[in-house]
């Protein structure tokens, strides 16, 4: 029986020779330990429980083929919850955290201590609807995807953090118009990709592309939501969007095309780029 040291060492070669990183061979293994209850920092030189080392083995594998960690454990964490994820959800990103606790600051200033609705246009995962229920609770979730599949993982998420959201499969704002529900805040990280654009092989090959790509110039989802907006948003309601670095010009362009009387303010990141959108009507 090999060690867990022994086996993290055992594809440090491998890994480096196709250009990944050795690191993520621990990270895997950390992550594997504490699912059985293991402190890997404690028992490094001991011998590996054969439950982890078969897990170990068959996940090598996979992250060798660029398949995201992710994918292979079947997890992430997003604003400090567990989201299941598997190939018909995006893996949860930093960059979307920031959106959640954009949006939790500003639900301070506007509605303090209010009940509230909002929705979460293009869940995926649901990571962003059940981290801002976990967080308020005074706010009352609805949550939509195109994907019945991303749909069906969003409602598992909700049952294994304890969070109460309304799901709802259909196109964009389509079952919030259907259904004449009506919201003070709107969320979406729609897919605004360019369908040009390059991307790294583990996102291309595994995540899907249905919630990666946004026509041409990025913005298709964008103009979508645009186009209905004021069927869902309540007056003077809020919206909030991921958005590309490089959208900044024109997407604010198009958010006062479509609103010309609202209030369009851009929010950088961690790394100071331009990452959320915010539109006051």
């Amino acid at each position: 029986m090999a060690t867990y040291n022994q086996l993290i060492h055992k594809y440090t070669k491998t890994f480096n020779d196709k250009g990944l990183s050795a690191n993520m061979l621990k990270a895997f293994i950390f992550e594997l330990c504490n699912d059985n209850n293991v402190n890997l920092y404690l028992e490094m030189d001991n011998e590996c429980l054969p439950v982890i080392e078969e897990k170990y083995e068959e996940g090598v594998k996979r992250l060798l083929n660029n398949e995201p960690m992710n994918y292979v454990l079947g997890y992430s964490y997003f604003y400090g919850y567990k989201m299941l994820v598997n190939n018909d959800v995006l893996i949860p990103r930093y960059e979307t955290e920031e959106l959640v606790g954009l949006i939790l600051s500003k639900y301070d200033e506007y509605y303090p201590k209010m009940n509230i609705d909002i929705c979460d246009v293009g869940t995926g995962s649901g990571a962003i609807a059940i981290a801002l229920k976990k967080e308020e609770d005074r706010l009352n979730v609805y949550a939509s995807d195109i994907s019945s599949e991303a749909v069906a993982v969003a409602k598992e998420n909700a049952k294994l953090n304890d969070a109460e959201v309304n799901f709802m499969v259909g196109s964009m704002l389509e079952p919030y118009i259907e259904n004449g529900i009506k919201v003070d805040v709107l969320v979406s990280n729609p897919p605004y990709i360019k369908n040009d654009e390059t991307l790294e092989n583990s996102v291309k090959d595994y995540e899907p592309h249905l919630a990666l790509f946004g026509g041409d110039d990025g913005l298709k989802f964008y103009r979508i939501i645009f186009e209905n907006a004021l069927k869902v948003v309540k007056d003077n309601g809020l919206m909030f969007f991921e958005m590309g670095y490089d959208q900044k010009e024109n997407l604010t362009n198009l958010a006062k095309e479509y609103f010309p009387n609202a209030i369009v303010e851009v929010f950088k990141d961690i790394n100071k780029k331009d990452r959320m959108l915010m539109i006051k009507l």
